[in-house]
């Protein structure tokens, strides 16, 4: 009997155990931010474990635990996370969350760029910075990064050029106006790899290169950080315009899928696109986040009615056989405008913790790029025959349009570990690597110079260009009023020029884009090593003074030292902020420039299209002509500035900027003939190598660039039930000119030529707006939001080959306006809906005079019209001229996003 009883009583208390592990009731209740607004799709997770739930469009949310003791967290992106503990019995339990916003005010985020030293924010720093968060980038609707940057930055610049051969696989930027190659780009703090790309077109960024931004997804992108100062003594070659540090989405909230489509209002240039935004915690504190991006872009085009009179005389044709060709095909057959192209995407950004105080640290990206476009149509009155190559038998021959194809793969990643020691040393340890490789293919086109043997189909070659490198960064806090820092940087980069298919390159190659020859291509290599020590100094808590040196040693061109100090001084309770810097900088000549060399087919007014070389730094024919050595580009830069914040709402930044640059690297004017007793000599290495004309590389000359930009942010403005955010931001350019005379080769000047004539110094200093305003607002307004945006371009300014050199081609001041709307459609679905250049503005230029004698040519109707003919190719490029333009020449753009949170 005692045994059944002692039986009975275990069985009770197996059952009462059970019970009690089997217990599970529901967590619930609302997020919401510090202002009452409920938050939808914020994440709901417990700690240590896969259970979690998000937020419902009213904010609420139901979670069902077992029986027990929780951290719940709650995260949302924008919003500091927050966490709380939480017993679960055998009722339900009500738990709410306020979460404070951290991206309302973007001067409040901790910022990486700008100091080696302790990080601060934007109101706490001595430098101009701007702050770019991921909602801003997808508020514009753009189909890439670079293209929002665009409109939400007003020192930054960028748009499609008109000649879409290889410039089209990624197109030029750069901040104030002072070319891709002097903006370094960062990503997550570390160096990106450049292009191998050279722009040799006449456009602006012509014979510089600089890193495809437009090849990372802005899905990936948590904020981008904009140093607009110069910061060579931080972080080494190129930053003289400024830094672009792109940081990476890190903890997980919550994954997207995103589709995006779009059309411009002419039917053309259709976009689709797949983002896939995704990811997890790992324990406490590690992560992984990942973003693949698929996107497709149809043609656009833009060509203009073509003059058969300056056809006739370019081309030597009989008029009445051009006007019979073009009453058929009015624009000549020519396709510009913005090419076909597609991309695949993919970047992964993570980090685990190894101890209390340490953490492992990686990212990578790999990016795909197709680009198909098209070179002038060769007219039969042009190509008066294909040969019977291109043309299907017992059709008339009306010419051939040879087509580009670019394949473009571009890499990066890094792997790190940091650490924080018991004595607070901070240490970060990295090696990053990146590439970028490109092919060409020249399709539907002939080699005239063999005749009936020539294929239609070529591989004219490519470029490709990787680095290596691998950091060491060490900081202390040595007070509370004094920090130190100091690191080294060992770099090494490769070039590389890749060999066509004979047939691209021989007896004049393919027509269009003849090929990279045998005794063009090859391979250089160099390293570089350099140091930096940084000192921060908090004399008092409002007034501060950093101090960074650097020294780098070059394989190629030997040692560079450079220094910069800046300060910043808090007045009136922190409401009033005085702020500036001086430094010197340095930009290495690249790989590219030291060693590029080729022949490629560019337009002629008056003779059509000719061929043309350019030879390399470091060639016999570039010694014979008298060009030296490239040596490093050199600065001074000098800013001043001021910031008022009298609320938390308001804020108010104007800077002064001055960037003096010594020795400023250029692609060379062609070099010709000039057939004078005292230009002898030239003729004679022109004539020996056969070339109609040489450029080269050289350190050419002297600039001088100064302006305002001015930032001014209104939030929070209570509107209708809404909430109205007013930003006001603006870049003027007080100057940007050279300085002195150009640095002519002796026997160049003896021959009466320069290396820079009027179109190139006109590309270089004026063809980027006077000056750029951006009026924004958005107004929430529960489910809804708008968002509007006027961007104000200034005049911008061009000297195209064969204008009169008399006159000039200036772009007028135009305002382009673009409205997206947001709309919440569910609890994890928004539709946003966007509208580029609303009112259909286009580019618009005027030929103005210089002098009397250009006033005289604008009263020569007749000269007016050979002067038009000679800068759009005989009215093939009338919308932007040969040269390009301010802002994009399509028009009105639908786009349309459906994001679904995962």
């Amino acid at each position: 009997m005692q045994k059944r009883v002692q039986i009975f009583s275990v069985v009770c208390m197996l059952l009462m155990a059970s019970s009690s592990l089997l217990a599970q009731a529901t967590l619930k209740g609302k997020v919401s931010d510090d202002k009452g607004e409920e938050l939808v799709a914020a994440s709901i997770g417990v700690v240590g474990s896969t259970l979690g739930t998000i937020t419902k469009i009213d904010g609420t949310y139901e979670l069902p635990l077992p029986a027990g003791t929780y951290i719940i967290n709650v995260s949302y992106t924008g919003f500091e996370a927050v966490s709380q503990t939480v017993t679960i019995g055998n009722q339900d339990v009500v738990l709410d969350f306020v979460v404070k916003s951290t991206v309302t005010n973007l001067n409040e985020v901790v910022i990486s760029v700008g100091s080696r030293n302790t990080q601060r924010t934007s109101t706490d720093t001595p430098l101009p910075i701007d702050i770019i968060s991921a909602r801003d980038l997808v508020a514009t609707g753009q189909a890439s990064f670079d293209k929002a940057l665009m409109y939400r930055v007003p020192s930054f610049n960028t748009v499609n050029t008109p000649v879409n051969d290889a410039t089209s696989l990624l197109d030029p930027y750069e901040i104030r106006n002072m070319g891709p190659s002097r903006t370094l780009i960062l990503i997550n703090g570390k160096r990106k790899n450049t292009s191998a790309l050279t722009y040799i077109q006449t456009s602006p960024g012509r014979g510089e290169t600089g890193a495809d931004i437009s090849a990372i997804p802005t899905d990936a992108i948590k904020r981008i950080e904009i140093l607009r100062d110069g910061a060579s003594a931080q972080y080494g070659s190129d930053a003289i315009a400024g830094v672009m540090n792109i940081i990476l989405k890190d903890k997980y909230d919550a994954g997207s899928i995103t589709l995006n489509t779009g059309v411009t209002h002419k039917g053309d240039g259709e976009l689709f696109g797949l983002s896939i935004n995704n990811g997890a915690n790992i324990g406490a504190k590690g992560f992984i986040n990942y973003t693949v991006n698929l996107q497709y872009q149809g043609l656009a085009n833009r060509p203009g009615k073509v003059d058969a009179q300056g056809e006739a005389n370019d081309f030597g044709a009989e008029l009445s056989t051009v006007q019979s060709f073009l009453s058929k095909y009015p624009d000549a057959g020519n396709v510009n405008g913005q090419p076909e192209n597609s991309a695949a995407k993919f970047l992964v950004n993570g980090g685990m913790p190894t101890g209390a105080n340490s953490e492992f640290y990686y990212n990578a990206a790999y990016v795909y790029k197709k680009v198909n476009s098209f070179a002038n149509y060769r007219t039969p009155y042009w190509r008066t025959t294909d040969e019977g190559l291109l043309t299907p038998a017992g059709q008339p021959y009306v010419g051939y349009v040879p087509t580009f194809e670019g394949d473009l793969n571009d890499y990066n990643a890094t792997i790190g570990f940091r650490s924080t020691s018991t004595t607070n040393w901070k240490t970060d340890v990295s090696f990053t690597t990146g590439g970028n490789h490109q092919l060409y293919t020249v399709a539907n086109s002939r080699n005239r110079g063999l005749g009936k043997n020539s294929p239609i189909l070529f591989k004219p070659g490519g470029y490709s260009f990787s680095h290596n490198v691998g950091n060491i960064d060490v900081s202390k806090a040595l007070s509370d009023n004094i920090s130190f820092a100091f690191g080294t940087e060992f770099r090494a980069e490769t070039f590389e020029i890749i060999a066509g298919d004979t047939a691209s390159y021989v007896k004049g190659g393919a027509d269009s884009f003849p090929g990279i020859g045998e005794n063009n291509a090859g391979t250089s290599t160099r390293y570089n090593f350099g140091g930096y020590v940084d000192f921060g100094f908090d004399i008092t808590k409002d007034f501060l003074i950093n101090a960074t040196a650097r020294q780098e040693r070059y394989s190629d061109f030997g040692d560079a030292f450079v220094w910069k100090l800046s300060s910043r001084y808090k007045v009136v309770e922190n409401k009033l902020i005085l702020r500036g810097s001086v430094s010197t900088g340095f930009r290495a000549p690249s790989l590219h420039q030291i060693n590029l060399q080729i022949a490629q087919a560019s337009f002629v007014p008056g003779q059509g299209i000719q061929t043309k070389g350019i030879v390399n730094n470091r060639s016999a024919q570039a010694k014979l002509l008298g060009v030296p050595s490239l040596k490093p580009e050199k600065s001074t830069n000098v800013t001043l500035g001021i910031g008022f914040n009298p609320s938390k709402d308001f804020s108010l930044t104007v800077d002064y900027f001055n960037i003096q640059l010594k020795d400023r690297i250029v692609l060379s004017s062609e070099i010709g003939a000039v057939g004078t007793p005292e230009a002898a000599a030239l003729d004679k290495v022109l004539t020996d190598n056969g070339i109609v004309a040489v450029s080269f590389f050289v350190n050419g000359m002297n600039t001088a660039t100064q302006g305002l930009d001015v930032v001014a942010s209104y939030r929070n403005i209570v509107l209708g039930g809404g909430k109205l955010n007013i930003n006001l931001a603006g870049n003027v350019m007080l100057q940007n000119e050279r300085v002195g005379d150009i640095i002519n080769p002796k026997l160049i000047a003896s021959a009466k030529r320069t290396i820079v004539d009027a179109t190139q110094e006109a590309l270089l200093l004026s063809s980027r707006p006077e000056f750029k305003f951006i009026l924004g607002g958005d107004w929430t307004l529960k489910k809804v939001s708008f968002n509007l945006n006027n961007t104000l371009f200034g005049p911008t300014t061009f000297r195209q080959a064969g204008l009169n050199e008399n006159l000039k081609t200036v772009f007028e001041t135009k305002l382009v306006t673009d409205l997206g709307v947001n709309i919440r459609l569910g609890s994890n679905t928004d539709l946003g809906l966007n509208f580029q250049n609303l009112f259909n503005v286009l580019p618009k230029w005027n030929l103005v005079a210089l002098n009397a004698a250009g006033e005289a040519v604008l009263k020569d109707a007749a000269a007016v019209k050979n002067n038009i003919n000679a800068i759009t190719f005989n009215g093939r490029y009338s919308n932007v001229t040969y040269d390009g333009s301010h802002f994009s020449q399509l028009g009105l753009t639908f786009a349309a996003s459906l994001r679904i949170r995962i």
